[in-house]
């Protein structure tokens, strides 16, 4: 694990996972990873584990989750998570890379390509989340002041409680892994990204010209719809043929259902493009 700088100085945390691409970023172009929103990074060790032979892995914890601490609320903007994964490029060294996530991941690779369309070569998307709409962000925004709120009275694990069983198992699985890495001050904080938009609409994305695997999820935070629409939209946007279920119960089964069709995605750029 090594630290490095949002642009405001914030100090975060990353891992790298090196295969036999390490070194080539002109062959096969790194990728990074990034975590949904309650666990951290760990939940991504097995995928990258799959694909690691082929290309250098980085894996942040993203703002405010894991070891990248940080209590201020007011640090928790979708332009400050998209240029804190462009500060962890520079500090790699990588002009370009593919940009990968889950949950909230996803939403911080797509608002990292529109706003850094130059240093994203392509994108991995599982699990999009939702696009609220005037009257569910402020639904959004009062469900997460609520969780919040719980993180700082009474814990992460109780924040999570009422919250999990909506959601895929897998997700419980995983954030319930991460409680122990994760500080209460900065969960809480990380829900402030509530009252931020991420977009608007969907037509936002549609100059978004980079290759895009999108995995469809499973809840209503994270719709099929969503997912099968942004796949028609996008100009080389890619609908996966797996998707999450109720099957998933781990960062393991994550890995070994979610690598074929990404080594599949990445099989293909490489023999479009070269990288």
């Amino acid at each position: 694990m090594f630290t490095y700088h949002g642009n405001d100085g914030w100090p975060l945390f990353a891992t790298v996972m090196h295969g036999s691409a390490k070194g080539a970023e002109g062959r096969h172009l790194p990728i990074v990873l990034l975590h949904g929103g309650g666990p951290d990074h760990e939940m991504f060790v097995p995928l990258a584990q799959e694909l690691v032979d082929h290309h250098t892995i980085a894996l942040p914890d993203i703002r405010g989750y894991g070891r990248s601490v940080c209590a201020d609320p007011t640090r928790h903007t979708w332009t400050q998570y998209a240029d804190d994964v462009v500060s962890l490029l520079d500090h790699l060294g990588w002009t370009r890379a593919i940009v990968g996530g889950a949950g909230l991941g996803t939403t911080i690779a797509l608002r990292t390509a529109v706003a850094s369309p130059e240093r994203v070569a392509a994108l991995i998307l599982i699990s999009v989340e939702d696009i609220e709409d005037d009257e569910k962000k402020e639904a959004e925004i009062a469900f997460m002041d609520a969780f919040a709120e719980r993180a700082r009275s009474a814990g992460i694990e109780a924040a999570w409680t009422p919250i999990l069983a909506d959601l895929a198992p897998v997700i419980g699985a995983l954030v319930r892994d991460a409680i122990p890495r994760s500080a209460a001050a900065s969960i809480a904080a990380a829900a402030a990204i509530g009252r931020d938009r991420s977009f608007r609409s969907v037509d936002e994305l549609v100059g978004i010209t980079a290759p895009t695997l999108i995995v469809p999820g499973m809840d209503h935070r994270h719709p099929t719809q969503l997912a099968e629409d942004l796949a028609r939209l996008l100009p080389r946007g890619v609908l996966a043929s797996t998707a999450m279920s109720a099957d998933l119960q781990n960062a393991e089964d994550f890995g070994r259902v979610f690598a074929p069709p990404i080594h599949e995605f990445l099989d293909e750029l490489r023999r479009t493009t070269g990288v």
